[in-house]
C-alpha cells in the first residue's frame, strides 16, 4: 500500500465522568458501576442459546470498559492500535451539562484542560487535533469556547444541535461563527437522527435542530465556514435510501432523507463551505460501502464535488457497539474505494477542512 497520513476527522476521547450519571436512564446506575453486570448477562444468554442477545450485551461491555477508561489518554491509546503510527485524530469533547439529565462529575473546563494537555504530551501529542465545544445555553457569552480556541489553541468547533439547540442559535450567529471564519476554523456538527437527545426534545424537533437544512441560514450568512455535517445522515437514512420498498409513511427518513439532501447540496455547488463525514455509518459495511464506491466515483459535476468534500471518520468509541473493529472498516474502505479515492477523504481532504492546505 502507499504511504498515506490517514487524518480520522471524527473520533471522541471523553469518558463517563463527562456524563451525567443519570443519562440516559437512573436505572442503569448499578452497570454504569458495574459493568460486569453486562458480561455475566452476556454470558447467560449465551448459555441459554440467544447468540445475537449475548453478542450485542458483549459489545455493551466494549462500550462501558471503554468509558469508563480513567482518562483521554487511555482511549487514544486504544484507538491508535487501530491505525498506522502517523495518524491524526480528531477529538470532539461533549458539553452534557445542559440536555436535562444533570451536571456530570467533571465539567466541560476540565474535559478541555485535558484533552489541551494530551495535546501537548511529547509522545502522542502530534496525533492529537483538538476542538472545542459548545452549548450555547449552558455558556451564553461562549467564554469557555473561546478559552479553548484562544488559549488553549484548539483548531475548530463541535455542535450537537440534538442536545436541544438550533444551529443558527443567536448565541452562535452572533458570538462564534464571526471569529470562527475570521479565524478559518472548520466546524463539525451531529447529523443523524440517532445519538444522545435533550432529555425533554421532541423527536420531531431534535431532527429539525439536526437536518441539513438547519444550517442552510449559518452558510448563507457564513459563506466561507468550513461546516461538515457527520454521518453522512445517518444510518437510519441510509437504509431508507438504500431499502425503497419498505418505505414508512411514519418515517421521515424516506420522504426527508438526509443522505439525499446532504449529496444534493453539495453537489449543487451553492453551498462550498459544506462538507460530510462517513463516521459511524460506514460501520454498516456490506450494506452501505458500494452506495459510497457509486457516489464518489462518478464523472459528473457533481459527485466530483462531493468527492472533495467527504472525510474520514470513524466515530470511535461510539464504534465499539458494532461487530467491525476499526482497523476492519477502515482496511475495508481502502480496499473498496481504491488508494486514490482513498487518500483524498483520509488525507487531502482533511488537510482542506482543518485549513492546513
Amino acid at each position: 500500500m502507499s504511504d498515506i497520513r490517514i487524518t480520522n476527522c471524527h473520533t471522541h476521547l471523553f469518558h463517563s465522568r463527562h456524563v451525567p450519571a443519570a443519562y440516559p436512564y437512573p436505572a442503569l446506575k448499578p452497570f454504569r458501576k458495574m459493568p460486569w453486570l453486562i458480561k455475566a448477562l452476556s454470558f447467560g444468554a449465551h448459555l441459554i442459546g440467544q447468540q445475537s442477545v449475548s453478542e450485542k450485551l458483549a459489545r455493551l461491555y466494549r462500550f462501558q470498559k471503554e468509558a469508563d477508561e480513567a482518562s483521554q489518554r487511555d482511549i487514544l491509546d486504544n484507538l491508535r492500535r487501530h491505525y498506522p503510527n502517523n495518524t491524526r485524530f480528531v477529538a470532539l469533547p461533549m458539553e452534557m451539562s445542559a440536555f436535562g439529565f444533570g451536571a456530570p462529575e467533571v465539567p466541560l473546563s476540565a474535559q478541555h484542560d485535558e484533552l489541551a494537555k494530551l495535546s501537548g504530551d511529547p509522545e502522542v501529542g502530534r496525533s492529537v487535533i483538538p476542538f472545542a465545544t459548545i452549548d450555547p445555553r449552558s455558556d451564553p457569552q461562549a467564554q469557555e469556547l473561546w478559552r479553548a480556541i484562544d488559549g488553549l489553541k484548539f483548531r475548530g468547533l463541535k455542535l450537537y444541535p440534538r442536545l436541544g439547540f438550533a444551529p443558527d442559535d443567536p448565541v452562535l450567529m452572533q458570538k462564534v461563527y464571526p471569529r470562527l471564519e475570521e479565524k478559518n476554523l472548520p466546524v463539525m456538527s451531529h447529523c443523524s437522527r440517532g445519538g444522545v437527545q435533550g432529555r425533554y426534545l421532541s423527536d420531531h424537533w431534535a431532527d429539525r435542530y439536526t437536518e441539513p437544512e438547519a444550517f442552510i441560514p449559518v452558510m448563507r450568512a457564513h459563506p466561507k465556514l468550513r461546516i461538515c455535517l457527520a454521518h453522512f445522515g445517518g444510518q437510519r437514512d441510509w437504509d431508507a435510501y438504500i431499502n425503497p420498498d419498505l418505505e414508512d409513511p411514519l418515517d421521515d427518513a424516506f420522504g426527508r432523507n438526509w443522505q439525499v439532501a446532504i449529496r444534493r447540496m453539495i453537489g449543487s455547488g451553492d453551498y462550498p463551505g459544506l462538507w460530510t463525514d462517513i463516521s459511524y455509518t460506514l460501520f454498516q459495511f456490506e450494506e452501505y460501502a458500494p452506495f459510497l464506491r457509486m457516489f464518489l466515483t462518478g464523472d459528473d459535476d457533481e459527485s466530483e464535488r462531493l468527492r472533495s468534500r467527504v472525510l474520514f471518520g470513524s466515530d470511535y468509541y461510539m464504534t465499539r457497539l458494532e461487530a467491525l473493529s476499526e482497523k476492519a472498516v477502515c482496511i475495508r474502505l481502502r480496499n473498496v474505494l481504491g488508494e486514490e479515492i482513498f487518500r483524498q477523504i483520509a488525507e487531502e481532504n482533511p488537510a482542506k477542512w482543518l485549513g492546513e492546505a
